[in-house]
């Protein structure tokens, strides 16, 4: 005897209908994890590298980003990214600041070469600098903490 299910339809209507009533739930929950997902995310480490090192993994992002698809990606940016982007922006004004901030006082604190005539290779020297600088500071913050 098959099992009766309902309708993709049916069962996409109910969740749309019912489920923006729980943001309540969601918010209480969500925030009551943070310790548990720090903990469990920090012990899958060795999953995580074992994922994306798989011989598969090229297969598996391609598939997923063609199943997607552009036209998913830009109805998505309509419905939903376009109304929240000035709340996501403003949600995220400290984390951004926090962020930025080791940068800049990293650019700041490096001394550039002395500035060669228009169009002189020594010139390169001193973007070398502030990316190598950056690229090391990024790094370190990565590393923070492992």
């Amino acid at each position: 005897m098959a099992i009766k299910v309902k309708s993709a339809a049916e069962v996409a209507d109910k969740w749309a209908s019912q489920t923006p009533g729980r943001q309540a739930y969601y918010e209480s929950g969500a925030k009551a994890a943070g310790s548990d997902w720090e903990t469990n995310t920090l012990g899958a480490t060795a999953n995580f590298v074992a994922g994306v090192q798989a011989g598969n993994i090229g297969k598996l992002f391609s598939g997923g980003v063609k199943n997607a698809g552009a036209a998913k990606y830009v109805r998505k940016v309509g419905d939903v990214g376009a109304g929240r982007f000035s709340q996501g922006v403003s949600a995220g004004k400290q984390d951004y600041q926090g962020g930025i901030e080791p940068m800049l006082a990293t650019i700041a604190s490096v001394t550039l070469p002395a500035r060669a005539p228009r169009g002189s290779e020594s010139n390169l020297a001193r973007v070398r600098a502030v990316s190598t600088a950056l690229h090391t500071k990024r790094l370190a913050l990565r590393a923070a903490g492992a």
